[in-house]
């Protein structure tokens, strides 16, 4: 039996916020510190606080696009999986990664299920950290980024979606710590 994709989850509010093409603008620049921000962890169960990182640990911001449970970005999806995959190496090297999606709550919570991540996923349907670090918009959903940030929350290193260059990999994340 053919069965077909259910989009019911798809077209909500955030979805026609985030329709129109804006591109990635990010001022920030290296050496900079990036704007605090607080959001749900959806896998711990509390939430996060950037600054708390500060004077502690470097940190991987790595913004996500997921549409909704189940229907992943496919520029996305393997990068998802590599970051899951590849977790203890970043935090071998003393660094947290978190991951940062617009999916709301209930939706991030069976994406956490479904991909068993080990690292924080962070929900921000209102797209306000998108928004705030200017990552872009297309389609229904903010586009991918990564920021490399220090252990007193400067950026080192920034990564912004292009169709030549979709997310930064493992391997330059790693060198960026």
């Amino acid at each position: 039996m053919l069965t077909s994709t259910d989009f019911s989850g798809l077209l909500n509010q955030r979805f026609f916020n985030n329709f129109f093409p804006i591109p990635a603008t990010s001022s920030l620049k290296l050496g900079q510190q990036t704007p605090d921000f607080e959001l749900p962890d959806i896998t711990q169960g509390q939430r996060i606080k950037l600054a708390a990182y500060r004077g502690k640990q470097p940190v991987i911001l790595a913004f996500t696009r997921i549409f909704t449970e189940k229907q992943y970005c496919p520029f996305c999806f393997p990068h998802i999986k590599a970051l899951n995959e590849n977790y203890e190496k970043f935090t071998s090297c003393g660094a947290e990664v978190l991951m940062i999606t617009s999916t709301d709550e209930r939706q991030s919570q069976i994406v956490v299920r479904d991909l068993g991540l080990k690292m924080p996923l962070l929900s921000d349907p209102s797209c306000q950290i998108f928004r705030a670090y200017r990552v872009g918009q297309a389609l229904g959903a903010p586009l991918p980024a990564q920021f490399v940030l220090d252990s007193q929350g400067n950026l080192r290193f920034r990564h912004m979606f292009s169709f030549l260059s979709h997310n930064a990999d493992v391997e330059e994340l790693l060198a960026a710590l």
